[in-house]
């Protein structure tokens, strides 16, 4: 029998090199360790053995068994890698191909606008600064004169983490933290990504941009804001738009303005976009107010200064014609490729 077991184990490794397939594995498996196969058969031949022979063929029966098991397993992994390797193979795309049928990558309408504003700015002697999206209260209220008892904190749904920090609800922070760096005269604009709780729609979002802008030396007056925003207006459209300003009331200025265009979309007509009226409020602005500048360390008896914010955002709208803002927000490359 010992000569039947040898016989069996060379058998079983000539034809598990042949297998091709887990089917074709499978069937090995019963053929040679089964309960009707030929290793069952010489087990069960060990009843009719002398007890010698008993010990002798029964370890020997299961080193060969064993052999045959743990040779099945290595087969079936080793098939397995192949599958997978053969797999990756054929599923391999090399991203540094240059791939003419893919989709060609380029900026954001967003960024390309903010970007171009940058430039018009720092053309006209502004600094660009930059602040986090998480702030403090103190930077994004109380600097701003707007204490906790303050109704204008009712005018901005803010979204508050646990410990008290808050997503910024616009960009007038970065003027605060430039105040207290930067000595007057200074010219200073900073861009970026503010959050309110709203509820979307064509001309909202819960995350937005927004770019604001602070001068502040000596004598500076409503004329000099007047002009600055009329510059950009004509440099961002290429053409002079019409504006007109509106008393508002934002406790950081005094006084206080809503600046507004006409809308670029319907010509002043009145559509969906500008609610029918034929105007898009655009750019909040005004006299900084004196308390603002105590904050940052500023003597309001020596120096004056004006204040505005820019909708990013609702600026795209109008200089691309783009109806709703949610489209900016979308991250669907069949919207943004349309600006490469």
């Amino acid at each position: 029998m010992i000569e039947q077991l040898n016989q069996l184990y060379e058998d079983f490794k000539a034809q598990l090199s042949e297998v091709a397939d887990m089917q074709q594995l499978d069937n090995l498996k019963t053929h040679f360790l089964g309960k009707k196969s030929p290793m069952g058969n010489i087990l069960r031949g060990l009843k009719d053995a002398t007890p010698e022979q008993r010990k002798e063929l029964g370890m020997k029966s299961n080193e060969i068994k064993n052999a045959m098991t743990n040779g099945i397993e290595e087969k079936r992994e080793e098939m397995k890698k192949a599958e997978i390797d053969a797999k990756i193979a054929s599923e391999w795309i090399d991203v540094t191909l240059n791939n003419t049928e893919s989709q060609t990558a380029g900026l954001h309408p967003v960024s390309v606008v903010q970007y171009e504003i940058e430039d018009i700015f720092t053309s006209m002697g502004f600094t660009v600064l930059d602040g986090p999206h998480i702030e403090t209260d103190h930077y994004n209220f109380e600097a701003l004169n707007i204490p906790p008892d303050h109704p204008a904190r009712d005018m901005q749904d803010t979204f508050y983490f646990e410990n008290g920090a808050i997503l910024r609800t616009h960009t007038s922070a970065i003027q605060v933290r430039g105040m207290e760096k930067i000595k007057p005269p200074f010219k200073v604009i900073g861009p970026g990504k503010v959050f309110r709780v709203e509820r979307p729609d064509a001309t909202h979002e819960a995350a937005f941009h927004q770019l604001e802008g602070m001068v502040v030396g000596e004598d500076i007056n409503v004329a000099q804001l007047i002009s600055t925003m009329k510059t950009l207006l004509s440099e961002i459209f290429k053409r002079d738009v019409d504006v007109r300003l509106r008393p508002g009331f934002f406790p950081f200025v005094e006084p206080g303005f809503e600046l507004d265009i006409a809308c670029q979309l319907c010509g002043g007509k009145g559509c969906s976009v500008c609610k029918h009226i034929g105007w898009i409020e655009l750019m909040p602005c005004g006299m900084v107010h004196p308390n603002v500048l105590r904050s940052g360390g500023i003597d309001p008896e020596k120096y004056s200064g004006f204040a505005f914010g820019l909708g990013l955002d609702r600026l795209v709208m109008m200089r691309y014609k783009i109806e709703d803002i949610r489209n900016l927000h979308s991250g669907d490359l069949r919207f943004s490729g349309q600006f490469v």
